[in-house]
């Protein structure tokens, strides 16, 4: 059995799709359906479920599929900390954060909870779309997830190999341009009217508040007339596209409160067209290594990494319990 043959799995379980795995794995499809399919021989079982249109996991591939991300978690963590401890250095702290986190939200909360470490740490920070941070958390290529989360969503992180730390609030807002400066009134109005609906500014499938708020909607009571205009998953292009007059899109409160404040944009519905969101950090259950195990408790002990008075003193980082 070989390793590669585990991200393959998996690529294929996230996208249940075998062209857009082998896409993601920069291999051809039938490269990729073999290796696949010498996995099937090496596990003595059938993974997947193939049928004209559609992949699925069978009963055996959906409890394989713990296990082959845990392993691949498992050596990814072992293989970043022997390389830190190759270099002498034992400070690193990997994060995937979505986008619009990235910029609003990461940098004062990671220097709030800094200001209690015993130790400064190398960070280092990838931001992506959430499809791409999950993939980053799942094969362990990163110690750490931010990102918006609702618990109307079910991903893989929500399951028992992975914890999180509620660590902040937002909201998303249904945002317009206002008919003229003068005025409060949304150019783009909530509901709409199927003789009239609204241009909307959506999220492409891989974000993650694109996610949040097509669960929210399809079980809200609150029914709106949309006609779709624009789509990225990138919530700072649809900030800039509602500024544009191009339609409105729901966005994350942290991106537009100075926009809200000046009047630039205006709320395209009353409050209860807004949704809830919180800000967590995700981790593998598994051990990390010292730095990031510190840098945890430290999360859990002052999860929104309120500011101190003064640091610490500095001490060696602690090692991590097994």
């Amino acid at each position: 059995m070989e390793i590669n043959w585990l991200h393959d799995f998996i690529a294929v379980a996230s996208t249940r799709s075998f062209s857009r795995a082998a896409e993601q794995r920069n291999s051809s499809q039938p490269a990729l359906s073999r290796r696949i399919k010498a996995l099937e021989v090496w596990a003595g079982a059938a993974l997947f479920e193939r049928t004209t249109h559609a992949v699925s996991l069978t009963a055996a591939g959906d409890a394989f599929r713990l296990t082959a991300e845990d392993i691949i978690r498992r050596l990814s963590t072992g293989r970043l900390e022997a390389q830190e401890l190759a270099r002498g250095s034992s400070d690193v702290l990997k994060f995937a954060s979505t986008n619009a986190l990235s910029l609003t939200f990461f940098p004062d909360w990671l220097r709030g909870i800094e200001t209690t470490l015993s130790f400064v740490p190398n960070v280092q920070l990838v931001a992506n779309h959430m499809e791409a941070c999950e993939r980053m958390l799942l094969a362990g290529e990163v110690h750490f997830l931010l990102c918006h989360h609702h618990p109307s969503v079910v991903t893989a992180l929500t399951t028992s190999q992975f914890r999180s730390a509620h660590v902040g609030d937002d909201r998303l807002i249904p945002a317009s341009v206002p008919l003229s400066r003068s005025s409060k009134t949304p150019r783009f109005r909530l509901p709409g009217t199927a003789a009239a609906p609204v241009q909307f500014l959506s999220y492409r499938s891989e974000s993650g508040m694109g996610t949040i708020l097509e669960a929210v909607r399809s079980t809200s009571p609150l029914k709106a007339e949309l006609k779709p205009a624009f789509t990225s998953h990138l919530a700072k292009l649809l900030v800039t596209m509602v500024q544009a007059g191009r339609g409105m899109a729901w966005l994350p409160q942290s991106l537009i409160v100075d926009q809200l404040a000046s009047g630039e944009l205006v709320k395209a519905g009353g409050q209860e067209w807004e949704i809830p969101i919180e800000i967590r950090v995700f981790r593998p259950r598994s051990r990390l290594t010292p730095a990031a195990e510190a840098f945890w408790t430290h999360v859990q002990e002052d999860p929104a990494g309120s500011p101190r008075k003064a640091p610490r003193a500095r001490r060696p980082i602690p090692q991590a319990r097994s």
